[in-house]
């Protein structure tokens, strides 16, 4: 079964490729917000304290968006989670009734989206008719993030399928994704990097998708970026970067073994700070 779902999992991926179906690179449009992306496996102290900083205060208002979760009561924890750690004004994003969620949305000063899947939570927005609010609430100047699937839908494209990744190999197609929410355009976020040993189905999309660049964020580890585009990295662990957009790279059809010379990449930790500007966009 594991095998057969691999194998489903490929020829859906090589057909996406091939019908376009990624919004990689839409147009472009100035944000006055930043996003906060978690890697999972716990958000430190450090780290809530710069998000709370970062959305003006303790007083603004924070939105919970639990739909990455399949719980009833999905959202209760992270209100307790960030009240516990300085927030006063948390509520949960319901979707029951759209205008109220739209007004929810709009009147958020910091958006957060906790772990699950990241499947379930895109098409849960979707189904709402609501993602196109948060994205506008995020270019006005709202803080977004999430941790774990919170994270991975921040980018254009959305690592998926995380159970039919192929770990041993780096081949065309092997890594299954869709589209998220689209606030961070030229990155394709994974999680859980480091101590789930991700490197494998990062290198691949970003090889089937040399556009994008893949940022491998580690788990109690945070990249923060801000609306000029730069990057720091706040928390535990290690954040991968790898820059495919100036390999050269020989074609790979779904299933072959890729090929490439002349990839970036930077292994970071808290404190640092990159870019995913080209050097003639500096």
């Amino acid at each position: 079964m594991r095998s057969l779902l691999a194998g489903v999992a490929l020829l859906l991926t090589a057909v996406a490729f091939a019908a376009q179906d990624h919004p990689a690179r839409g147009p472009a449009q100035a944000s006055k917000g930043r996003l906060l992306a978690v890697g999972g496996g716990g958000t430190t102290d450090a780290v809530c304290k710069r998000a709370i900083e970062l959305c003006g205060g303790p007083e603004k208002r924070m939105l919970i968006v639990p739909q990455a979760s399949g719980a009833e009561d999905a959202g209760a924890g992270s209100v307790e989670f960030w009240k516990e750690h300085g927030a006063k004004d948390v509520r949960v994003l319901e979707l029951g009734d759209r205008e109220k969620a739209l007004a929810a949305i709009r009147e958020a000063d910091f958006v957060w989206m906790p772990g699950g899947d990241q499947s379930r939570l895109m098409k849960a927005l979707l189904d709402a008719d609501l993602v196109t609010a948060i994205r506008e609430r995020f270019h006005a100047g709202a803080l977004v993030g999430g941790t774990s699937a919170g994270a991975a839908v921040l980018s254009s494209v959305m690592i998926v399928g995380g159970d039919t990744a192929d770990l041993k190999s780096v081949r065309g197609a092997g890594t299954l994704t869709t589209a998220g929410l689209g606030l961070w355009p030229d990155a394709v976020v994974d999680q859980h990097f480091v101590q789930r040993q991700r490197f494998n189905r990062l290198l691949s999309c970003v090889l089937d998708l040399p556009q994008l660049v893949g940022v491998g964020i580690d788990e109690k580890t945070a990249v923060i970026v801000h609306p000029d585009g730069a990057c720091e990295v706040l928390g535990d662990g290690s954040v991968i970067v790898v820059d495919p957009r100036g390999a050269q790279q020989r074609s790979a059809k779904a299933g072959e073994l890729h090929s490439a010379d002349g990839l970036t990449l930077s292994v970071l930790r808290n404190g640092d700070r990159f870019s995913l500007s080209l050097p003639d966009q500096r």
